[in-house]
């Protein structure tokens, strides 16, 4: 079928296209709006600025295809094939894109507010300055588990996303914003998240091995029992944040603002903590065995049963801080 027979067909009221092939058709700017094309063969199509809100697309093959400026808004992709499909600045708010596969595909500065992306694979996609505010990526009963691994999200912008459980090793989320996102054991290691807006966001049991977290705002954030080993912390601000048994071992703090922040049990051992700010912090029961100490503020902190007898401590501040022993450092 080509493109003019499909566009007379459905201006006469036809709807249904399924399985029909439109390989390499132009159908810019076409209005088939609810069109029908499941499993539809539509690889290297045409189909820039298309009208194609709430149009049944579930296993079409759209790989390939040209989909810049195309409005997907609710639109059923679920299984479809977007592989290195460019969708720059496509919308897609609502759209069902469940267990799709966008590996590669160019989604800079696309509109996924709300979109259901659970299993969907997003490795190697482009997602810079997009919008997936209240997008769907989380882990369900082992079933739904989405694929973002060296994807560039690039001040993509994610609040209230839920991400929970998403495999999102070695992605590109530097300066997005992912404040109060829910990214409960995600899987963040080796990525760069340097710059990135996390204030209040929930990481508790994530693992950020070998991340990048430099500059970065985890304010008042939730790290219960993340994995954060040799990570790259440097000038991050972590006020007031939830760290009870994190693991911090070899990672790189110097200059960090940890004012506040709750670090009971944390493994801090050969850390970098040099200069950093760790007035009014918890550190109880914290191990700190060869931790760089140099210049730290520890005023007012909680130091009971920690272990700090092998830190190096030049010109740390200690001012009224509790000691391992208990007794208040005047």
């Amino acid at each position: 079928m080509d493109a003019n027979e499909l566009l007379r067909r459905y201006a006469a009221g036809e709807i249904n296209f399924n399985g029909v092939n439109l390989s390499g058709v132009n159908l810019f700017c076409a209005d088939l709006i609810g069109v029908a094309l499941v499993e539809a063969d539509l690889h290297g199509a045409s189909l820039i600025f298309a009208y194609l809100n709430r149009a049944k697309l579930y296993k079409a093959n759209l790989t390939g295809s040209k989909l810049s400026g195309a409005n997907l808004i609710q639109a059923d992709l679920r299984g479809a094939m977007l592989h290195d499909a460019d969708l720059h600045g496509a919308r897609l708010q609502g759209a069902d894109l469940r267990g799709a596969d966008i590996t590669l595909a160019n989604l800079l500065d696309a509109n996924l507010m709300e979109a259901d992306l659970r299993d969907a694979d997003l490795s190697g996609a482009n997602l810079t300055g997009a919008c997936l505010r209240g997008a769907n990526l989380r882990e369900e009963k082992r079933v739904y588990c989405s694929t973002l691994r060296g994807a560039k999200l690039h001040k993509a912008d994610l609040r209230g996303a839920n991400l929970s459980g998403a495999d999102m090793a070695r992605v590109d989320l530097s300066g997005a914003n992912l404040a109060e996102v829910n990214l409960r054991g995600v899987d963040l290691s080796g990525a760069n998240l340097s710059q990135a807006n996390l204030k209040g966001a929930f990481l508790t049991e994530a693992n950020l091995t070998q991340a990048n977290l430099s500059g970065a705002n985890l304010a008042n954030a939730r790290l219960e029992r993340v994995i954060l080993i040799n990570g790259d912390l440097r000038g991050v601000d972590l006020r007031a944040a939830t760290m009870p048994d994190i693991k911090l071992a070899q990672a790189n703090l110097s200059g960090a603002n940890l004012s506040q922040a709750r670090l009971n049990r944390a493994d801090l051992s050969r850390a970098n903590l040099s200069k950093a700010n760790l007035t009014d912090a918890d550190l109880v029961d914290a191990y700190l065995a060869k931790a760089d100490l140099e210049g730290a503020n520890l005023t007012n902190s909680n130091l009971v049963r920690a272990e700090i007898s092998s830190a190096h401590i030049m010109d740390a501040i200690f001012k009224n801080a509790t000691m391992p022993d208990g007794n208040v450092n005047p």
